[in-house]
């Protein structure tokens, strides 16, 4: 349903989405994905998107129809120039193939051509199965890593600045936005109050207002 929204969103205004993974899970849905989203200023707007978010509903898939609490984490992190780079040595990553699952092409489930790299030192697990080509998918997943490995690093020299700020403040990141199907209809933003009860509307990707309240709220705290 995240995933929706925000695709919804993007083609609202006519910004590239490129998917590059996509978890199922055993039973129903999708467990993660992984997209990019390729447009001027994307990072800086949709960064205030990051965090958890909680949903509440009847459970389509409780045959006694009973209310079910979900959450779901949202990672937002910039794709970065081929100028801004970070050297990976080879040692340092383990590549493995398999073949590609879950709804695609025909020729996407027929060889191994999807590739997971494992960074060792820090654990990150990054997947591409998009394309036909190994080579490919392996591009685009290292494109990825090297996202997810300046984030670190900026995040860590962050926290070194906020250490020597005294600010102990923390993240934002829990519970950011409440989205309540049953037993009524409301979006609420948990940092700003913005709410509204048209829930059908913002999972249908108008999210315009959330998202400007969520950049008006991060300028006052800083």
């Amino acid at each position: 349903m995240l995933m929706r929204m925000y695709t919804r969103y993007c083609e609202r205004h006519g910004w590239p989405v490129q998917v590059y993974d996509i978890s199922y899970a055993e039973e129903a849905g999708i467990k993660s994905a992984t997209f990019a989203i390729k447009a001027p200023y994307a990072y800086g707007t949709l960064s205030v998107e990051q965090g958890t978010h909680r949903l509440v509903r009847i459970s389509p898939f409780d045959n006694q129809g009973r209310r079910q609490t979900s959450f779901a984490g949202v990672e937002v992190i910039p794709v970065v120039e081929q100028t801004d780079h970070i050297e990976i040595p080879e040692d340092e990553i383990r590549v493995d193939v398999y073949r590609s699952s879950g709804p695609g092409g025909q020729g996407v489930n027929t060889t191994d051509s999807a590739v997971r790299l494992t960074h060792i030192p820090t654990g990150i697990v990054v997947s591409c199965q998009n394309e036909r080509s190994q080579l490919q998918n392996k591009a685009s997943a290292m494109a990825v890593l090297q996202a997810k490995l300046l984030d670190r690093k900026r995040l860590e020299e962050q926290a070194k600045i906020n250490a020597l700020k005294g600010d102990t403040s923390g993240s934002w990141g829990n519970q950011m936005r409440s989205y309540v199907l049953h037993p009524y209809q409301m979006v609420k933003d948990l940092r700003t109050e913005q709410e509204t009860g048209n829930t059908t509307a913002v999972l249908d990707g108008e999210i315009d207002e959330f998202v400007e309240s969520g950049i008006r709220w991060r300028r006052q705290q800083d």
